[in-house]
């Protein structure tokens, strides 16, 4: 009988990394907790802003922008962000 593969611990979703994120800020922002959770919620946020970044800059280099030209066909453009 084959084994089973263990299940591998699900990846939070970017939006869930960005709701994780701001109730951090939220956390931080009111003062209620003590310079050690502080601490430890600064370093948890830290990672998220790093795995969110990188999530956004894998995004931003799939996006291609498409044009139709005189002849009717299409072709790539590189997607330039505007800032």
């Amino acid at each position: 009988m084959p084994k089973k593969k263990p299940a591998t611990p699900k990846q939070p979703t970017f939006e869930q990394r960005l709701a994780r994120l701001e109730r951090i800020v939220e956390e931080l922002e009111s003062g209620d907790v003590g310079l050690d959770a502080s601490l430890r919620l600064y370093a948890e946020g830290a990672e998220l802003i790093k795995a969110c970044r990188k999530t956004l800059g894998e995004a931003e280099k799939k996006i291609t922008k498409l044009t139709e030209t005189a002849g009717r066909d299409l072709e790539e453009e590189p997607f330039e962000p505007q800032e």
